[in-house]
């Protein structure tokens, strides 16, 4: 089947399966007769899986890694499961920081009056902290 169809069949962008193809996260389509890739539908799978893969927030190296596990029938499972809790603390991490940053702004906007008084704390609070970032 031609990149397109593929693309239909696995959810991934003609333009994102020769990206995948190109950094080696997917072994490059054969070609055919006419110079087009072609693929099979173990390859729509394989693309398939890193979709999904990629959903759940996973690195495209740790895609790589995932798709070395999955490919690897003797594998442990317990190097997938920490692969995936390794991904569960960086998730964790960053809602943490996005928490940070939501009572930040939560704390700037109610010092704003945010009425015709040209004064507001959040572009003084976003200037300070540039200025400070600048020099540090």
């Amino acid at each position: 089947m031609n990149i397109g169809t593929a693309s239909k069949r696995s959810g991934v962008t003609a333009k994102t399966i020769r990206y995948y193809e190109s950094i080696g996260l997917i072994s490059s389509a054969g070609r055919g007769a006419n110079g087009y890739r072609v693929y099979t539908d173990e390859e729509v799978e394989t693309l398939r899986f890193v979709s999904h893969a990629r959903s759940l927030g996973f690195s495209v190296r740790d895609v790589g890694s995932l798709l070395a596990l999955w490919r690897d029938r003797g594998r442990a499972s317990s190097d997938v499961k920490a692969l995936a809790r390794g991904h569960i603390e960086e998730i964790d991490a960053k809602i943490a920081e996005l928490r940070s940053i939501r009572e930040t702004l939560l704390t700037l906007v109610e010092r704003c009056h945010g009425d015709d008084r040209p004064e507001c704390p959040i572009l003084e609070s976003l200037a300070t902290s540039s200025s400070a970032e600048r020099h540090a």
